[in-house]
């Protein structure tokens, strides 16, 4: 069996998600705190799934300087949706270095996003190192969840 298996939105059925023991789930914010219209279109499906006991890692994209009232507010609605199932969450990642005033996407203290925060309408330049870290960040946090 492959290590990743990818799926998109767009073809598969979120029922998907119930075959893996860990998820790692992006989502872009759209316009003013919109979710993207792939996610929009199963919405509704992610309350019938059961994902107790998952461990469920998130990321994020958007724009904070052109949208940080709404950024990353769609990765902050998948969370929420989410901690109503029952999953663990992993890879939650800095506000350091980001402008914006979004409370969505953020834990109650506002010190780390609910995800890996990525802006490559204005920190591109970032990205790839962000990556690079939280993948080395949730794989330890899934070691740590298996041992």
């Amino acid at each position: 069996p492959e290590l990743v298996t990818l799926h998109n939105l767009k073809d598969d059925s979120p029922a998907l998600m119930t075959q893996y023991d860990v998820l790692i789930l992006g989502i872009p914010t759209w316009d003013f705190g919109e979710i993207q219209e792939d996610w929009e279109a199963v919405w509704q499906q992610l309350d019938t799934l059961d994902l107790q006991g998952k461990i469920v890692a998130l990321y994020g994209m958007g724009d904070q300087l052109g949208y940080g009232e709404w950024f990353l507010d769609a990765l902050g609605m998948l969370h929420d949706k989410l901690a109503t199932k029952g999953v663990k969450f992993i890879g939650y990642w800095p506000t350091e270095g980001y402008e914006f005033t979004s409370p969505k996407p953020v834990i109650a203290d506002g010190q780390l996003f609910v995800g890996l925060a990525l802006d490559e309408t204005n920190q591109y330049d970032l990205s790839d190192e962000r990556i690079q870290n939280w993948c080395e960040q949730i794989l330890g946090e899934m070691a740590e969840q298996f041992s």
